[in-house]
């Protein structure tokens, strides 16, 4: 299938792209690898989560990865996270939902193509009304992308954090809304929570401290009930990435 522009007038056909493009698997994980040297990051775990995580792995279930957002760096971490970690496996498997605006140029938009990246289209950016269409079907091929294995990765604040990095922003319900419509169709993922700290003064050039809980595979409540879920559980791990700085 072409690959057609990203741009909010041709959503759809911007998603009918992204609900079947595949990755180049060896190439992402080179890329992992790469990115896992350059920024370092100082993974820790809370008790047993490098064996569960290890387990879901084995047992294909599809994760919902979720990280705060602190820096135009933190999707770097995330990846160089992933290749230091037990999600190393699901690197070439796993979309990421990033801002359309990466989209734009032609030589970026093929790099992030190859991490997996399935565009985005912000209120903040389009207004509210103008991307509610679009947002409904965003949330669609996530869910299809879980239904069908792979795992998908947010930053779900949805925005840098421009204030206190050690507490979270508010979530909207996007997170709850991909969840409900994945168990609609027959999916059920695993939460694994991300949380990056920078240290005093938010310096992306210093390795970051990560930290992943437990993963939650009880997802069965409503829309606000697994947002407010998210929200707790990626406070969590933000305050554990913040302490173990």
């Amino acid at each position: 299938m072409e690959r057609p522009a990203v741009s909010l007038d041709n959503y759809e056909a911007v998603y009918d792209f992204y609900l079947g493009h595949r990755q180049n698997r060896p190439v992402a994980q080179a890329a992992y690898a790469l990115l896992a040297v350059r920024y370092r990051p100082r993974v820790h775990y809370a008790r047993d989560v490098r064996d569960r995580l290890r387990e879901l792995i084995r047992a294909r279930t599809p994760l919902l990865i979720v990280a705060n957002h602190l820096t135009h760096s933190d999707q770097y971490v995330l990846a160089a996270t992933a290749w230091r970690s037990p999600l190393r496996p699901v690197i070439g498997r796993t979309r990421v939902l990033a801002k359309d605006e990466l989209f734009a140029d032609e030589s970026q938009r093929r790099k992030i193509d190859m991490m997996g990246g399935i565009p985005v289209f912000r209120a903040k950016n389009h207004g509210l009304r103008a991307v509610s269409d679009a947002g409904r079907r965003m949330m669609d091929v996530s869910a299809a992308r879980l239904h069908h294995g792979d795992s998908v990765a947010i930053f779900p604040e949805g925005t840098c954090n421009e204030g206190d990095p050690t507490r979270l922003q508010p979530l909207g319900t996007g997170i709850g809304h991909i969840v409900r419509r994945a168990r609609d169709l027959g999916a059920r993922p695993a939460l694994v929570c991300v949380g990056i700290g920078y240290g005093p003064g938010k310096d992306p050039s210093r390795p970051a401290s990560v930290f992943l809980t437990d993963p939650v595979t009880d997802l069965d409540g409503k829309v606000r009930d697994v947002t407010r879920l998210v929200q707790d559980e990626l406070q969590r791990a933000v305050d554990a990435a913040v302490a173990r700085y």
